[in-house]
């Protein structure tokens, strides 16, 4: 069966097209859900469109090169998306009151989705769907590994507000 799915989407026809962007959004949905179920800036719908997005620049850089007389570098598209969705990543980060650094991991999907989205436009399936299951496990494992290694943490951060110059002088004379 599985053998069926990707010779049928290796064909170039509207029924194959429509899978591999179908399957695009399937797996960009799923890395998607993890942020989104944590409330974060980029979740599902995000995700979604950013491997969506990729996926049919795979597809526009495949058409071109069986289209045009000028045979069309397939990579170039897709280096273009790994650089402008970088751009997109950094917008999701910021840097909160307490100097605390948010949304690189929220980055880092989107990202990885991207490159998922390339990997089905250009026809590896069975790639993308195992980054999607790594990429899956490693925000939820990991997650969880990372909150009992801060939550057993004896690192304290401290943060003190002082109104004047003056107030921060006593402050560091009695430490």
């Amino acid at each position: 069966m599985w053998r069926a799915f990707i010779d049928a989407m290796a064909e170039w026809n509207s029924v194959a097209i429509c899978g591999r962007l179908a399957l695009a959004i399937l797996t960009g949905t799923v890395i998607g859900i993890d942020r989104g179920l944590k409330r974060r800036g980029a979740g599902i719908k995000t995700h979604a469109l950013v491997c969506l997005g990729s996926a049919l620049v795979m597809l526009t850089s495949e058409y071109m090169s069986m289209n045009f007389d000028q045979k069309a570098d397939l990579a170039r598209l897709g280096a273009q998306v790994i650089s402008g969705v970088g751009f997109l990543g950094v917008g999701t980060i910021l840097v909160t009151e307490k100097q605390r650094v948010r949304g690189l991991t929220t980055a880092a999907g989107l990202w990885a989705c991207a490159c998922m989205g390339l990997a089905i436009g250009a026809g590896f399936y069975s790639g993308a769907i195992i980054g999607c299951l790594f990429i899956s496990a490693v925000t939820v494992a990991l997650a969880n590994i990372d909150k009992k290694i801060n939550r057993n943490s004896r690192n304290i951060t401290l943060y003190i507000l002082v109104n004047s110059t003056t107030a921060a002088s006593r402050l560091l004379q009695d430490i």
